[in-house]
């Protein structure tokens, strides 16, 4: 992740095709997006109804990057980025805890003004199904309940509800309408990132490797076909073909046409792993895949400024301890680093040379799979 190295002099004769500089600016946004690439034919997609257009989310993106997160790449890597961007194919990027996988998401949404990243956390018990869409149908059979309580004349009624579409929504003559379905319907993540919009949305999918070993293999449809279907909406519609859904983006709903929900752009997708698995061929092949090495010291410098930009000479001795610790074959995390310096802005590290060093080293515990507790 250095700034220097190889591949910077080949990467500036080629930047004018970059939309991501990582320079952790915001770009001319007008600009930007007036210019934007078109999509390869085979990865052109049609959705609609348009979605709403996602929210912003400053602060979120301030407490993961700082204040300028610059020269945090080559400029082999950048143009690796802006190739998936350009192809609308998924970014792996494979390194080490605190190698600054997942702050990849936050610069390419904050430069290139895509709005609030959506986070899917993976787990061993991460399915498809949970990063697509929720449906509480427990909940709404009790909201049906309450209806009907709280309106005795829809019990003599409930046959015509339900053999003339009582799942829309719609009430019938003499009663009152079941609570409408896509109340109960939440979109997750990954189907909020494939809401039709011109411009992609960014997904951060944040350590694939935990995954259950079907996963990559569910993905490959909806990384192919950009779209899914919610059953419970195609259902009805015949009776209702558009209904308004809960999305992930607290307090925004948007527009789902006949039950499926399909892209126009195709989101910017960030997978993170930390190499700790194979994934299998045919899911690597949907990828463009980028290694992101250990951050050096002109990174972690870059970093420790870029959330304490006042700096001072303890910042400073605090990293040249943190490089040694590294140099000398600790597994050490560049957010244990940043622990280190704010316990050091706070005035929270002792000045006993003893005391002081028993602190870090309790902050700065080893990450090998074989260093203990």
């Amino acid at each position: 992740m250095n700034s220097d190295g190889g591949g910077t002099a080949r990467g500036r004769q080629s930047e004018s095709w970059w939309l991501f500089h990582g320079t952790g600016k915001p770009a001319d946004v007008a600009a930007l997006h007036a210019r934007w690439p078109p999509a390869p034919p085979w990865r052109e997609f049609n959705g609609g109804p348009e979605a709403p257009a996602p929210p912003d989310d400053a602060a979120e993106t301030r407490r993961r990057l700082g204040v300028i997160p610059a020269g945090l790449f080559t400029a082999d890597q950048i143009s690796v980025i802006n190739s998936a961007i350009y192809l609308r194919r998924p970014l792996l990027v494979t390194g080490g805890p605190g190698s600054g996988k997942s702050s990849l998401a936050y610069m390419i949404s904050a430069e290139l003004g895509l709005g609030r990243v959506l986070r899917w956390p993976v787990t061993s018990r991460t399915t498809l199904r949970s990063g697509l869409y929720e449906y509480d149908a427990m909940g709404r059979a009790q909201a049906t309940l309450q209806v009907r309580s709280a309106d005795p004349p829809i019990r003599r009624h409930t046959r015509a509800l339900r053999e003339d579409g009582a799942d829309t929504g719609r009430a019938r003559p003499g009663g009152s309408a079941a609570p409408p379905v896509g109340d109960f319907i939440q979109l997750a993540p990954l189907g909020t990132a494939l809401l039709p919009r011109p411009l992609p949305r960014v997904l951060l999918v944040d350590e694939m490797d935990k995954s259950d070993f079907d996963l990559p293999n569910d993905l490959l449809n909806i990384i192919e076909d950009g779209e899914f279907d919610i059953p419970e909406l195609t259902r009805i519609r015949e009776a209702q073909s558009e209904v308004a859904v809960n999305t992930a983006d607290r307090g925004r709903t948007a527009k789902i046409r006949n039950g499926v929900v399909r892209c126009r752009a195709f989101p910017i997708i960030v997978i993170t792993s930390n190499g700790e698995r194979e994934f299998p061929p045919a899911f690597l092949r949907r990828c463009v895949r980028m290694e992101m090495p250990s951050p050096s010291a002109e990174n972690l410098a870059a970093l420790v400024a870029a959330h304490f930009p006042r700096g001072s000479a303890e910042h400073h001795e605090i990293l040249e301890n943190f490089v040694a610790r590294r140099a000398s074959g600790a597994l050490l995390a560049a957010d244990q680093l940043l622990n280190a310096v704010h316990l050091t802005a706070v005035g929270a590290l002792p000045a006993d040379d003893r005391a002081r060093g028993e602190l870090l080293d309790a902050i700065w515990r080893r990450l090998d799979p074989d260093a203990g507790f």
